[in-house]
Formats: structure tokens, sequence, C-alpha cells
């Protein structure tokens, strides 16, 4: 069942995509080579903690940090640990927080130092895929009509996207209907309404679009080991353009025509 936001809730979610977002802006203030993912996971659980908040991520069916920290090929939910990143990683960061019993989710890729000019066309092509994405974001649109728009636009440009995770509804609990895969034909699923929240998150591989889960069941990497990004924003349907409540006064981009 889709649950939708009143106003209240909406500005409470508000609130907690500052919090989700500051904690992100912490981190890659801090990023740099010789850097740990276990300081950064320190340094956002602190900084989700000192805003009355608490860390969404944090034992969430075991998840034993406030961060996902995945390097490289790995896609998402790595553990943070203590081997230091090195000049040329790129450090994808998913963030959650609670704010009076509302969450908020949001990730980013960031580089480590100087990197590759593929692997920041990757980042760039992740994070650009998202904002395609929201461009069908709003009401008279149907769910798979953002999931085609990112698909559409990460393969014209020689990537793949990841099947085998998806975004998802968000509000009291981290994961609510529906799912929003970054796949698919357009004009299938739920018909958007004003109210519905959701987290979009682009997963994008170099190569190819299979994955490996380690026996931690949870760190996911890519089958060929290239590079991966993501790119994740909280994000709420109005009336008109829809709020990303994950980047603070921002909204989406202009509307398609659609049938």
């Amino acid at each position: 069942m889709i649950i939708l936001k009143s106003n209240k809730e909406l500005e409470i979610m508000r609130e907690a995509g500052k919090i989700t977002l500051g904690a992100l802006n912490v981190v890659e203030q801090l990023i740099q080579p010789g850097m740990t993912t276990s300081e950064l996971n320190r340094a956002a659980e602190k900084y989700i903690l000192s805003h009355d908040a608490t860390p969404v991520f944090k034992g969430y069916n075991g998840f034993p940090a406030s961060i996902c920290a995945s390097i490289n090929a790995q896609v998402v939910h790595g553990f943070p640990n203590d081997s230091e990143m090195q000049e040329g990683d790129i450090a994808s960061i998913d963030v959650g927080a609670v704010y009076k019993g509302y969450c908020g989710d949001a990730a980013r890729t960031f580089p480590v130092g100087n990197i590759s000019s593929e692997a920041a066309a990757l980042i760039e092509t992740t994070k650009n895929s998202f904002f395609e994405g929201l461009k069908y974001a709003r009401p008279g649109y149907r769910l798979s009509d953002i999931s085609h728009a990112i698909q559409s636009y990460v393969e014209a440009r020689g990537f793949s996207v990841v099947k085998a995770f998806v975004g998802h509804g968000i509000g009291r609990n981290m994961h609510e209907d529906p799912q929003v895969p970054n796949f698919g034909l357009p004009g299938k699923g739920p018909r958007l309404h004003p109210g519905m929240t959701l987290a979009i998150e682009p997963m994008v591989n170099q190569g190819t679009d299979q994955v490996d889960i380690m026996e931690d069941r949870w760190t996911v990497y890519t089958r060929d080991r290239l590079l991966s990004a993501h790119y994740e924003n909280t994000i709420a349907i109005t009336e008109g353009d829809p709020i990303i409540l994950t980047m603070e006064g921002q909204k989406g981009g202009a509307p398609h025509e659609y049938g």
C-alpha cells in the first residue's frame, strides 16, 4: 500500500532530509586519500545525533554502521572499515536519518583525490540520470516513466543500471511501497499522486549490470569488478514540480508531455 503524506508530514520529512544532506556534506568535506570509511561513519553519526535525529541504517536488519560506504567496485551496502582510501578511488556513501519518526535517505559518489576521466564520467552520468528520472516525478505520469528515463539516459552513455536493487517509497519506514526500479518500459505501475514520497536511487555500473553479494550478506560488488556509482535523493510528489527533500530548496526540472 502506498502511503500518501500530509503537508505536516512532509514538513517533518523535509527536516529529516536536511539532516541527511548535512551528514553527507560532512562526509564530503572529510573525504581524501588516507581517510578511512570508519572515520567517515563516526563523523556522519555524530552529526545526525547532534541534530536530534538517529541514524536509520544502524541496526537495520543487523547492519552495523550509520552509513553504507562502498568503494570502487562495491555497488551498495559496504561496511565502513579501517582501510585507508587511496588516490583515484571513488566512494559511494549512503546515509539515512530519522527525525520525529520520519526518514530521510540519500547517497552520493565522491572522488577520492584525483580520479580518472572514466570514473568522473560514471559519477556524472549517475547523478544526471536521477534528474532525468525526476522530470517524470509529477502527477499524471506512471512510476515506470521515472524508471525508463533513468535507464535510457544511462545506457545511451555506455553504462548499465543495476537491476538487482531498486529505489523505494519512504516515510515512517525507510522502505515503503512502491519499489522504484531504475529500468523498465514506460507507462507501467501506479500513477503518481501528490503526497507520494520516494527514494529514487540510480546505481550505475561501468561494465555489466550483474552483481555479486558477498558472504557478509550485505556488501554488493559488480560481477566484473569494474566501477559502480550511486546517487539518491528522497523526493515528494506535489501538484506541480517535485520537491527534493534531501536537497534543501531544490525542485525538479520542467515537465515533459505525457500520455
